[in-house]
């Protein structure tokens, strides 16, 4: 399963493949424990898996992810202005403090 098959997918079909995953990934720990599991990588397949339906909830959470017009490449040219070349600032750095050993007081 790959991002971009998921962000196409709407919340509920997410929300259906999240329980969908948690369920298998709940049966092959039960079957590892068991010890009818063969193949052990399965696991964590699975658990990657959970992790990128949640990454995809979580981008549309907060409004971070692609929407589907950013995603679909457009045929307008956008002009892209120069930045103005801006005046040199001259600064002056303090000096750096000497980092040496303390001095040892004579205990007299």
């Amino acid at each position: 399963m790959k991002v971009d098959e998921l962000r196409v997918l709407e919340a509920d079909e997410l929300g259906m493949r999240l329980r969908t995953a948690r369920r298998e990934l709940y049966e092959l720990r039960f079957k590892h424990a068991v010890g009818q599991l063969e193949n052990s990588s399965q696991i964590s397949k699975v658990r990657h898996d959970i992790a990128r339906i949640m990454t995809v909830l979580r981008e549309r959470d907060f409004g971070i992810g692609p929407t589907l017009e950013e995603a679909q490449p457009s045929a307008v040219a956008v002009a892209v202005a120069e930045p103005e070349p801006e005046a040199e600032a001259v600064v002056e750095e303090a000096p750096k403090p000497k980092r040496g050993r303390k001095k040892k007081e004579d205990a007299e």
